[in-house]
């Protein structure tokens, strides 16, 4: 389709617009063009519209145009143009015309075209139904998620209700975050009043010219300002800075610690044996194994005794050069009966294993211990492996680890790293795995290489008898006995070798409240030892670097200012500064340093890269936890002389399949005593005890006060951090507060419905 405008200029340049309806209907002479201006002069307005070849053409004369005679001259002048530059125009048939015309051509619809443009628009529309979809589904996911967490907060808000009558009274630590919350909460009152006055960015001042004129409010503002600015910011700032220095001191320690362990990798150092036990032990003289003695220490551990007297009773040792003491605490009688019927029936296959039960159960596992190695029958072995309950050796772990005494007259003990079956279980066996891979892969291996000595686990590990028994035994005085017993032996002199290659398999507790008591035990421990201790280190005989080692980083830097900094600085400091702007606590404190300390805690276990961030949040939510266990040790409160045992739950591993495997098809087993053992009545009434060992106390998840309330203390914070537009601090303060709140509300770990 095509139209044409036809502009034309008549004689002496009057202006018209004349229908050009084609090149033929316009003729040339006067006679014709005097005949349509005369029309033009009638009518005022011309409009012919030609639809044979969809010209549109449109012609004005004014009324007071005149008839002129045709200017020839111009008109050849005209014509010799057109033909000179004929490419400029449409058609050649109107080089005679007065005037232009201009074609418009509209292009005509390609049907290929079309087809194709249809069928992207088709398919663009296809995808944008897909996307509205898995918009629609995640919008549902995350809706559902949010609902369910909210009817298990009020169904857990509502359980505990009840059971809040009974509960023991707050701790004091709950009490002063209460007082805190509360002052957050008006103090965040009083700056969203001052935020919407417009006083933050024009406060009102407390000199003579404008006192008179401020209101009640603005005058008590006024002299908030004051008051935070001249009293309360500069001993807070000083407190942020005291903590900052600690902060760096240990980070510093975290840099060194993990620079040794590099070292360690790359110069490939690792303690080394003079001699190995063969694998098989048939050909040697069996007077060339010396005797050990096993411990099994365990309380009402109905979930996991069978596969850590399994465990034990396979080592691949001379049977007649071990001895195996299963020593029960329980206070359960059907725990009892099961225990003593799995000790029966190795007993019945030739091992040499003893069941002990003490009647009073004094002294926790410390007094347990001792009163075990009291027994007269001890002073003929020369070495003791202990290990707890849920733990689970394999059958050459006295070989990799016995050969390290021979020609080691000094060393007292040999420690094996532990490997977790149920590292994988949930989000909290996730996070401790990450802490607990640091402590072995780098503090212990670290010490043990440079200055042979560190923590004992407590469990996994083997001990000169004559070690023990030089440096006093155990003792019941504190709850962490195998510190205790670690740090005296180093004041006698004695050594200890790490074994990083030499794993004994266990288990992590998997619900946030059986972690959060371990912790509270392992962290107020320390400090009842460090208090006692104190001054036996300043008389021991060692040598000053020693001393040193242990009061300032064994003791200070590790156990008391980690968990102390940790809890004031992000916990009280950070939320105050929110409201006492004047003390500033940098980015860099909140953000950078503690992300760059996550990265070096999780290069040990380099899977769990991806929990970097929840593992960083959750540490600081463990702070409340250690840094009261701490203050409760340290000054001698009730709470840091209780023992909870651990809650175990019995995760197999496939090395508890092979080894029950090689027990049952053991040729030195005697049929007829397996018959005897399968055939004895009392085994059918502990069979029904063990169809219902996991019925008993009913579990479910609990309220932690102190962490709920924390949550509102960092959720305040972070929205006065938001009406002053901190981005780092809002940021860090919201998700920590929200990570607080999830650990309340017993979210993390085992979900028991």
């Amino acid at each position: 389709m095509k139209t044409k405008f036809g502009v034309g200029f008549p004689n002496k340049g009057h202006p018209s617009v004349h229908p050009a309806t084609s090149p033929q209907s316009i003729p040339t002479n006067s006679g014709s063009q005097h005949q349509s201006s005369s029309e033009g002069r009638k009518n005022g307005a011309v409009k012919e519209i030609s639809k044979s070849k969809h010209i549109l053409t449109v012609s004005f004369f004014p009324r007071f145009c005149m008839s002129r005679p045709q200017n020839y001259e111009f008109q050849e002048w005209w014509n010799k143009q057109r033909e000179k530059h004929h490419d400029l125009f449409i058609d050649k048939s109107e080089t005679q015309r007065l005037f232009t015309s201009v074609e418009i051509h509209t292009p005509t619809a390609d049907p290929a075209v079309d087809k194709e443009r249809t069928r992207s628009a088709r398919q663009l529309s296809w995808v944008c139904l897909l996307k509205l979809q898995q918009l629609a589904s995640s919008i549902a996911y995350l809706s559902n998620g949010f609902v369910a967490i909210l009817r298990t907060a009020n169904r857990r808000i509502a359980s505990s209700s009840v059971a809040a009558d009974s509960s023991r009274s707050e701790s004091r630590l709950y009490h002063a975050i209460k007082v805190f919350l509360v002052v957050v909460l008006v103090l965040l009152l009083f700056e969203l009043v001052a935020y919407f006055k417009g006083w933050h960015f024009s406060p009102p001042s407390l000199s003579s010219a404008e006192v008179e004129v401020l209101g009640l409010v603005e005058l008590v503002y006024a002299n908030w300002l004051k008051i935070r600015a001249n009293y309360l910011a500069p001993p807070l700032q000083s407190l942020t800075n005291v903590c900052i220095v600690l902060f760096l001191i240990q980070s510093v320690d975290r840099i060194v610690l993990m620079l040794g362990c590099f070292w360690i990798k790359f110069r490939k150092l690792k303690p080394v044996a003079v001699m190995e036990f063969s694998e098989n032990s048939e050909g040697q003289n069996v007077q060339d194994y010396p005797m050990v003695l096993v411990q099994i220490p365990m309380c009402n551990e109905r979930e996991v005794y069978q596969q850590s007297i399994a465990a034990v009773c396979i080592q691949d040792w001379p049977r007649e050069r071990m001895l195996v003491q299963v020593l029960d605490d329980s206070d359960d009688l059907d725990v009892q009966h099961l225990i003593k019927a799995e000790v029966q029936k190795w007993q019945q296959r030739g091992l040499r294993i003893l069941y002990r039960h003490r009647l009073i159960r004094t002294g926790y596992k410390a007094g347990n211990l001792k009163s075990a190695m009291s027994c007269d029958y001890v002073k003929d072995y020369e070495f003791v492996a202990i290990f707890d309950a849920d733990f689970q050796p394999g059958p050459d772990f006295l070989k990799k680890t016995i050969p390290y005494f021979k020609g080691n007259d000094d060393l007292a003990l040999v420690q094996t790293r532990w490997a977790f079956v149920n590292k994988d279980e949930n989000l909290l066996t996730r996070l401790q795995n990450i802490n607990l891979s640091f402590h072995f892969e780098v503090e212990q291996q670290v010490n043990g290489v440079f200055i042979n000595f560190f923590g004992f686990n407590g469990t996994a590990g083997v001990w000169r008898i004559k070690a023990l028994e030089d440096c006093g035994g155990w003792l019941e005085r504190t709850t962490v006995e195998d510190m205790d017993v670690a740090v005296r032996a180093h004041l006698c002199g004695w050594k200890f070798i790490y074994l990083n290659d030499v794993k004994c398999l266990c288990e992590l507790p998997e619900s946030y409240e059986a972690y959060k008591k371990q912790q509270h035990r392992w962290h107020s421990g320390p400090m009842q030892l460090f208090r006692l201790c104190f001054f036996d280190i300043l008389r021991s005989k060692v040598s000053s670097a020693k001393k040193a080692n242990l009061i300032l980083l064994f003791f200070l830097l590790r156990k008391l200012i980690l968990p102390f900094y940790s809890f004031t600085l992000f916990c009280i400091i950070l939320p105050l500064t929110m409201f006492l702007p004047e003390a500033q606590l940098p980015a860099w404190v909140v953000c950078y340093v503690p992300g760059i300390m996550s990265i070096l805690n999780i290069v040990p276990a380099p899977r769990s890269f991806p929990f970097i961030v929840p593992y960083l949040l959750f540490e600081n939510t463990m702070s409340v936890t250690k840094f009261n266990a701490m203050i409760s040790g340290l000054f001698r409160f009730g709470s840091s002389y209780e023992w909870i045992v651990t809650k175990k739950l019995g995760r197999s591993s496939e090395a508890d399949l092979v080894a029950f495997a090689e027990k049952e098809s053991d040729p030195l087993v005697e049929g007829s005593s397996l018959h005897r053992s399968s055939s004895d009545p009392g085994i059918l009434e502990l069979n029904k005890l063990e169809m219902t060992k996991k019925t008993g106390k009913t579990k479910r998840n609990r309220l932690y006060r102190k962490e709920l309330a924390l949550a509102f203390i960092l959720l305040t914070a972070s929205v006065r951090s938001l009406l002053s537009a901190q981005g780092i601090h809002f940021y860090f303060l919201l998700f920590q507060g929200i990570t607080f709140l999830v650990v309340g509300l017993d979210l993390i770990g085992e979900q028991v419905s």
